[in-house]
């Protein structure tokens, strides 16, 4: 059976599963060296996986949200970097489902992504606005038909590998900073400038340097909708969604880790409980916490979607902002949990048990779109939201 006939007959998490065992074999390379994961990509691109949530209408296969965010955990369980590349993909790509059919443009370049298993990276941060994506100094301009934007980005997400990059800019150089719009500029459109070295704690495969962008192409390569649209009704939610997926997969991993030991002790010493084995009980419900937290998460979007005016609510914003702290911050107690258990045997790297790799994974957590600018936001609009207490929705 040839391999187009495999992917035909197998389902996304049998798919995703394969990129994983891959993405495992070469994680703790990927991590030390702080080199882009390549086999894991190209084997996500073999599954066709990086064009699953384009609607079939577009020749892709119509993954929902639910299906990818399960897939960013089985990836994240094997390799963070690997899932977060992937999560960042299909969170750019949302973009174009949710806000490109409409534009011929964008509808054909999203036939080109499901056809091509096209990588799409992302520009959202600037030098000089403090992390705030919802704000741009660089202005895009646009003569005769065509659009030119230099932008000095402090992060442009795998930016040397992907094959398109979704860039944020303000819509005219009079516009106001949160007057924006995203704009798809493809490899042969830019240039890059490298002014920033991604060398970090955690997530080191990303390889998200920071450069200085600049890009001429077709003004219809600009989205029709305002990026505070897009924003709002699908990059947010997308990204507090399936950046949970993937830190969920990293607390996973880690706690089967620790369970791993703590069953090996049993059998060291039958009739006797480990040490660790209450601990793992209290990791193990707080693991199942960041799971109810995202799957409830997933059905609020899912419902969402339905109604573009609860899309854009601030009970939505809200939501999607508790998810998000919910799990970066619990993740971190989790890890730390399965630290304990573990050991020195988790401490060292190379070990069956070794957690170093997902403990500083998971610090990024927290930073992507800082938490405390995220409390700041939700402070704000329950001053004037009522919080929606009722179990149902």
């Amino acid at each position: 059976m040839n391999i187009a006939a495999q992917i035909g007959q197998a389902s996304f998490g049998e798919r995703a599963a394969r990129v994983a065992a891959i993405a495992r074999a070469h994680a703790d390379q990927v991590d030390k060296e702080g080199r882009f994961p390549r086999e894991a990509v190209d084997a996500m691109v073999v599954e066709r996986l990086l064009g699953i949530q384009v609607p079939p209408s577009h020749g892709g296969e119509g993954a929902t949200f639910s299906d990818i965010a399960e897939l960013c955990s089985i990836i994240g369980q094997a390799c963070a970097s690997s899932a977060m590349i992937f999560a960042m993909h299909h969170i750019k790509l949302s973009s174009l489902v949710e806000h490109g059919p409409e534009s011929p443009w964008h509808s054909t370049f999203m036939r080109r992504v499901a056809g091509e298993q096209l990588l799409l990276g992302s520009a959202t941060t600037e030098g000089g606005i403090g992390g705030n994506l919802r704000n741009s100094i660089c202005a895009i301009e646009v003569a005769d038909g065509i659009c030119r934007l230099e932008k000095d980005a402090t992060v442009i997400s795998y930016a040397s590998y992907s094959d398109a990059i979704l860039i944020t800019s303000r819509s005219h150089k009079d516009a106001a900073p949160s007057d924006q719009v995203m704009t798809v500029f493809l490899k042969d459109q830019y240039t890059l400038e490298r002014t920033h070295v991604w060398d970090t704690l955690g997530m080191r495969g990303t390889c998200s340097d920071g450069f200085l962008f600049k890009g001429e192409a077709p003004a219809e390569q600009i989205f029709p909708s305002p990026f505070a649209e897009i924003a709002a009704q699908s990059m947010l939610a997308a990204s507090h969604l399936l950046w949970s997926g993937v830190w969920y997969g990293i607390a996973a991993d880690a706690v089967a880790k620790a369970q791993a030991f703590v069953r090996a002790a049993a059998r060291k010493s039958p009739g006797q409980t480990p040490p660790g084995a209450l601990r793992l009980a209290e990791i193990s419900n707080q693991l199942q916490m960041v799971r109810s937290n995202i799957i409830a998460g997933l059905k609020t979007y899912e419902d969402a979607k339905r109604d573009h005016e609860k899309l854009s609510s601030m009970g939505f914003a809200v939501a999607m902002n508790n998810i998000k702290i919910c799990s970066s911050e619990t993740i971190l107690t989790i890890i730390n949990g399965a630290m304990l258990i573990c050991g020195i045997m988790g401490y060292k790297n190379g070990t069956p048990f070794s957690i170093g790799r997902h403990l500083r994974d998971a610090h990024s957590a927290q930073l992507m779109i800082s938490n405390d600018r995220i409390y700041g936001n939700t402070s704000s609009m329950l001053l004037v939201h009522k919080q929606d207490t009722s179990l149902l929705g």
